[in-house]
């Protein structure tokens, strides 16, 4: 005789530090899905986790019934390997809209399932959405169409993928139960596993401007999210990177396009933005067994840069999603721009011996370039440009960066906000490290 399924007593086996049954998972899954199980079951749920975590096998149960509440795609009709990344999120962090590019000129494939701003860091998304025409919500049948045509297609999450995982963190948010790993590891893998990779890599960002901002804590995610999906079945390694600085020289929306396509075009190159997307590259290119190696992997990453070929990737993409065919030529045509420009400098000459990256951010969304609430509307102009990084010598002539903004007023409370993140000494009061902290399941 079947059990009838309670959910009140899976709730009861997780608060009492039980390890919930693998049928136990997927039904409360299910009626997450279907929402047969009430918003405050679901956050009793998720509060037993926070406080009693997961075992690796509930984690996987838990990410593939996610993975299973929607669609799954299915892409073994290419013919070559359908690899990713996932960013824990940062500031500067531009990333995606070069590595899909440079691992598709390289023979991968990349259906980059990208997200919205989420609180101080920046969303891929509201970046593409600057792009006059380019549609970054296209239906399933264009997704596929411009991925098999291009190599590469970086759009919005649909409604279809993983829908469980969207109810779940929706109540998770205003709970105070997000920041679990194994419910964290979860919610990302569950999309990427509906995206049907055969590969991804994972940056996970650790700093004052990331989520995590204390090592242990970054390196805790990063080896649940890779032992996670290794238990479902997809290869996957992960690189802990430095964000205790703007990772790009800009912060915003139409200005990181702007330095996504100075960085593609070679006509301004950020050095750390440089060494962390080839790396994430190099690993995509072995996890699809595209390099022999890391160091292959990164001549390839390289060359795919150097030679042209990614950013005729990326303009390739735009058109095909509906931008202009000139963008990288004429991004001033295409690209809207602040009435106010100008720059910003320190009360003092010396050395940028500190960032608070999250202050950066922060600045950016008071000024409307991200959202408050979800429902916010984003304007796309305003930003930072020229940031100076630590070790940047700055002076009366020297700027702390540029600010963009939309009048005087807005540009005041704005440079005010970033004379405020930047700490300047001297050479000696220095104590930043490499932007690639460490690599983990590789």
């Amino acid at each position: 005789m079947a059990t009838t399924f309670l959910p009140q007593e899976t709730i009861r086996n997780k608060r009492d530090g039980l390890v919930l049954s693998a049928q136990e998972i997927s039904s409360f899954v299910q009626g997450i899905t279907d929402n047969t199980i009430s918003e405050g079951q679901v956050a009793a749920l998720a509060m037993a986790i926070f406080f009693n975590g997961m075992t690796r096998d509930e984690a996987v149960t838990l990410t593939l019934g996610m993975r299973d509440s929607g669609s799954v795609l299915d892409w073994s009709d290419l013919d070559g390997p359908v690899l990713d990344k996932h960013s824990t999120g940062g500031v500067g962090d531009n990333v995606s809209l070069m590595l899909a590019p440079a691992v598709a000129a390289c023979g991968g494939y990349v259906p980059m399932i990208s997200g919205r701003a989420l609180g101080h860091t920046g969303g891929t998304l509201d970046k593409l959405d600057t792009i006059p025409g380019y549609t970054s919500q296209p239906d399933i049948d264009l997704f596929r169409k411009v991925t098999r045509l291009t190599g590469c297609a970086v759009i919005g999450q649909t409604g279809d993928l993983a829908p469980a995982d969207k109810r779940f963190y929706g109540i998770r948010d205003v709970t105070a139960t997000v920041e679990s790993v194994p419910l964290i590891t979860a919610s990302i893998l569950s999309k990427k596993l509906a995206a049907g990779l055969g590969g991804l890599v994972l940056d996970v960002k650790c700093g004052n401007g990331a989520f995590m901002d204390d090592l242990n804590k970054a390196r805790q995610l990063a080896e649940s999210l890779v032992a996670v999906a290794d238990g479902a079945g997809l290869p996957t390694s992960a690189i802990l990177t430095d964000m205790n600085q703007p990772l790009a020289s800009a912060a915003g929306n139409a200005v990181e396009i702007t330095n996504c396509i100075d960085f593609l075009t070679g006509r301004h190159v950020d050095s750390r933005l440089w060494d962390v997307t080839v790396a994430l590259g190099a690993q995509m290119l072995v996890n699809g067994g595209l390099a022999s190696d890391d160091t292959d992997g990164r001549m390839k990453m390289e060359t795919a840069f150097t030679s042209g070929a990614a950013a005729q990737k990326f303009a390739q993409m735009v058109v095909e999603l509906g931008g202009p065919s000139n963008l990288l030529e004429k991004p001033e045509l295409h690209l809207a721009t602040a009435p106010v420009v100008r720059p910003v400098y320190a009360p003092s000459q010396g050395i940028v011996v500190a960032i608070d990256t999250r202050d950066v951010g922060v600045a950016v969304v008071a000024m409307r370039g991200g959202r408050v609430t979800a429902a916010d509307q984003i304007d796309p102009v305003v930003g930072f440009t020229e940031l100076a990084m630590i070790g940047d010598f700055v002076d009366a002539e020297q700027p702390l960066g540029f600010v963009h903004a939309r009048d005087d007023n807005q540009a005041d409370a704005a440079a005010a906000a970033l004379i405020s993140a930047y700490q300047i000494g001297n050479a000696s009061e220095i104590s930043d490290g490499n932007v690639i902290i460490e690599h983990v399941g590789i």
